[in-house]
């Protein structure tokens, strides 16, 4: 006697692939983001601590860090102790480039974002039986296809098919 059963699932989603998509790019949004809110609060830590400029890490963070923070440079004043400098500026740049980013964010969900749809999951079966005694190539082969839509209200619709081969 020998049974098989094999059952392959499958679902399907209306508008699946553009919410993915549309995640994705809100996520690059956070993820440049905060790349350049990294860098900019490095050179604040760096201005604050009176790091020497001449250092090629610092020489790069700065000429980086320079193109991002110019637009506020002489928005106000930078209070300083010495070589320590508190740059305020930079904090600055740093919240207007966070609502910046939000707003991105935003008008990208708002216009690229799609409900969950119907979804629907198809589950096909397939049997095969072969009793003890029956003679050698006999078996018994059934299929079944069971369909189920659900909108996202919970409402559902099951369609089975079930077909026997001998």
């Amino acid at each position: 006697m020998t049974d098989y059963q094999e059952v392959t699932t499958t679902e399907h989603e209306q508008g699946r692939g553009q919410r993915v998509a549309t995640f994705k790019a809100t996520q690059i949004i956070w993820l440049l983001l905060g790349l350049l809110e990294a860098a900019i609060a490095l050179r604040v830590v760096f201005k604050l601590i009176a790091v020497n400029a001449a250092n090629p890490f610092a020489k790069l963070l700065y000429g980086v860090t320079n193109l991002f923070v110019a637009p506020f440079k002489s928005l106000v004043g930078n209070p300083t102790s010495g070589n320590n400098v508190l740059e305020i500026t930079s904090v600055i740049a740093m919240l207007v480039y966070l609502l910046i980013a939000w707003g991105i964010e935003r008008i990208v969900y708002v216009l690229f974002y799609r409900e969950r749809g119907p979804v629907s999951h198809r589950q096909t079966t397939v049997a095969e039986h072969t009793p003890m005694q029956a003679p050698v190539g006999v078996s018994q082969t059934t299929t079944t296809d069971r369909t189920t839509t659900q909108a996202p209200v919970g409402t559902s619709q099951t369609t089975v098919t079930q077909r026997t081969k001998t």
